[in-house]
């Protein structure tokens, strides 16, 4: 790294982005659960269920799914229990 005078350590000159005239904005997530006012998250619901799984079969974060922190813990355990009953497959390595 080239040392300028003046200049921070965080401010390099390599890989400035140019500031867009329009920055995107970020669709705001909502949790599907509270929009569809579910009461209970049955297990048994598999096509459900997989919109929260990844392709490998791990449990989606709430960053990624937008779900509230109350039905992430029940998604995860209905989850839990689907598998348990082999509806749904375990996370591959």
């Amino acid at each position: 790294m080239k040392i300028i005078p003046g200049r921070r350590r965080s401010e390099s000159t390599k890989g400035d982005k140019k500031s867009s005239a329009y920055p995107r904005k970020q669709k705001k997530k909502y949790c599907y659960f509270c929009k569809e006012k579910v009461d209970y998250i049955d297990y048994k619901d598999v096509g459900m269920l997989r919109r929260f799984l990844s392709e490998r079969g791990k449990i989606r974060p709430r960053r990624v799914t937008g779900t509230c922190t109350q039905h992430q813990a029940e998604l995860g355990k209905a989850i839990k229990n689907a598998r348990e009953v082999a509806l749904l497959p375990y996370p591959r390595k």
